[in-house]
């Protein structure tokens, strides 16, 4: 197992419960031609950054998300 701060099992389970929140809200979007409107991988990378820069919640993932990776359609 591995000793780095970011991959404890307490980081772990918060980058899964940001993913599941991202995934719940953005993760049924679809275009107009029913392809995904947000790539899971944007999903991933953001649950990742979120708890890189050392939040302990998930609170504000949502609007870290619109404002970092959502893709604007105009």
């Amino acid at each position: 197992m591995t000793e780095d701060w970011l991959y404890n099992d307490e980081r772990l389970t918060h980058r899964s419960q940001c993913l599941f929140i991202l995934l719940t809200k953005f993760g049924s979007e679809l275009t107009e031609n029913g392809e995904p409107l947000h790539s899971t991988q944007s999903m991933y990378e953001c649950a990742h950054d979120w708890v890189s820069q050392g939040n302990p919640r998930p609170d504000g993932i949502l609007e870290y998300y619109e404002n970092h990776y959502r893709v604007k359609m105009s």
